[in-house]
């Protein structure tokens, strides 16, 4: 087949814009989901793996339907899970990736994207007030200053920093494995990807020591002292003592500034998961949210939730290099190179041996609009979600047992049951009615109905529509 590449591309070009602008306006479905099977045949799959394309005309089918069986984030009724509404040219970066194909963990490989990833990684660090009196030109990694990498997600980014912890205070556990007196402490909320890590480095999520929490799951503070002297009277070791900001649940903050005083005057590890809510530190109205995070010794930061960046870029920083560089503990004489090379490599730093340019699709989240289009975009949101809760406080047919902290919210439709089951059922039915996606979750047990508030186009218009959604499928689902 022999296929125009310029045309193609425009044509895919005009056919994305469609459909950004119809899902914009409403002109789809939030989500119609098929069935595998169904999807399968009207990509062609099976055809098309065997003989290929056929024509440009042909790729113009595949994208067409492809795009039909999608999740339309663009649309304003996208209220589901925090994955975000890219801006309409933040594809750009991804088609540049795809057709150089320039790795950025080897700075030779992809000098550029390599570039972009320490410039950004240096805007992160001055938002924390870790950068100091260092320009966002010196990208050396040196012992005694703050530093990251880029990794593919928060889980990753997590695993990074809960390894180079336990390097930290174990540093023989890389070559004869972990000792038995090894705990982490955190909110009993903690993500998942916490006891993923744990498990992964072979300590074993009983490793992990839940901390109390309050009705919110926001940890217990008070808590803190007495569980850790007990910890220490069995001879245990604290690895790390792990933060939530925010809870994916809920979006509630815990502590910081409060469980930052606690290591430091234990001369614990602390770390931060900021997968959510570290964004708060580039707005001016919420930074109060991460109060001493500062006082970090690591954090994680998604870019791909609150900073409009395509799926997936998170940010895993250290207070000190020293940390950084005593993570891992390998060699390859192929790809590290202990004489002195141009640039940074960023490949000793991180699980992943091969990366694609996230610094480049981070940067470019910003210089499409700059810096303060973002800013005002995170304090829409979270406004947004706080004058949602205003709404639904009024109206007795709803149960909300938190006012908001950040763009995610909780809350029931209790007109005819609290019961999870009839939760579950009411979610289930606004999905297939392909008019809205929002999802749910347990707090404490209880389940409940959440939005997360990640799209620049939905308004509180939206979300009243979204609350007579809710009773007219409430009222079918009591008279069944």
């Amino acid at each position: 087949m022999k296929v125009k590449t310029q045309k193609t591309i425009a044509d895919v070009g005009r056919i994305l814009e469609n459909h950004i602008n119809d899902s914009v306006n409403k002109k789809t479905s939030t989500l119609n989901q098929r069935v595998p099977e169904l999807i399968a045949k009207k990509l062609k799959l099976k055809e098309r793996l065997k003989l290929g394309f056929k024509s440009s005309e042909d790729i113009l089918d595949f994208v067409t339907n492809y795009l039909d069986n999608t999740n339309h984030l663009n649309h304003p009724h996208y209220m589901g899970h925090q994955v975000p509404v890219p801006h309409d040219l933040a594809g750009i970066p991804e088609l540049i990736h795809g057709t150089i194909n320039n790795p950025s963990s080897l700075y030779e490989m992809g000098p550029a994207g390599s570039t972009c990833e320490g410039f950004m990684i240096n805007w992160m660090l001055d938002k924390l007030g870790w950068l100091e009196d260092r320009d966002y030109y010196d990208f050396k990694f040196e012992m005694g200053h703050p530093s990251g990498v880029l990794t593919h997600g928060g889980s990753v980014a997590n695993l990074t920093a809960l390894t180079a912890a336990r390097s930290s205070i174990s540093p023989d556990s890389w070559n004869y494995g972990n000792p038995s007196d090894l705990v982490v402490m955190g909110s009993a909320s903690a993500h998942y990807s916490i006891l993923r890590s744990l498990s992964i480095l072979g300590l074993g999520k009983k490793s992990f020591v839940p901390i109390p929490v309050d009705e919110n799951e926001i940890i217990d503070v008070s808590k803190l002292e007495p569980i850790y002297k007990k910890l220490i009277a069995q001879g245990k070791k604290v690895m790390c003592l792990i933060a939530n900001a925010c809870a994916t649940s809920t979006g509630l903050f815990d502590p910081i500034d409060l469980m930052g005083d606690f290591c430091e005057k234990n001369n614990i590890w602390f770390h931060v998961d900021g997968a959510h809510g570290a964004a708060a530190l580039v707005s001016n109205k919420n930074k109060k949210l991460v109060k001493g995070i500062e006082k970090a010794t690591s954090l994680i930061w998604d870019a791909h939730k609150m900073m409009r960046v395509p799926a997936l870029c998170t940010a895993v920083i250290f207070k000190d290099f020293k940390y950084q560089a005593g993570a891992f503990q390998q060699k390859g004489s192929y790809v590290f190179h202990n004489n002195e090379v141009v640039g940074m490599d960023s490949m000793a730093y991180t699980i992943e041996c091969t990366k694609s340019a996230l610094g480049t699709k981070l940067f470019w989240a910003f210089a499409i609009e700059g810096e303060k289009a973002i800013e005002c975009f995170i304090d829409y949101t979270f406004d947004l979600c706080n004058n949602f809760y205003d709404i639904l406080i009024k109206d007795s047919d709803f149960e909300v047992p938190y006012r908001p902290q950040s763009n995610i919210l909780c809350f029931k439709y209790i007109k005819f049951s609290k019961e999870d089951e009839f939760q579950l059922k009411l979610r289930y039915q606004i999905i297939n009615n392909k008019y809205f996606y929002i999802t749910s979750c347990e707090m404490n047990g209880i389940r409940y109905l959440r939005v997360v508030l990640l799209n620049p186009s939905t308004n509180v218009g939206h979300l009243k529509e979204l609350i007579i959604e809710i009773k007219k499928i409430a009222n079918i689902l009591a008279n069944k």
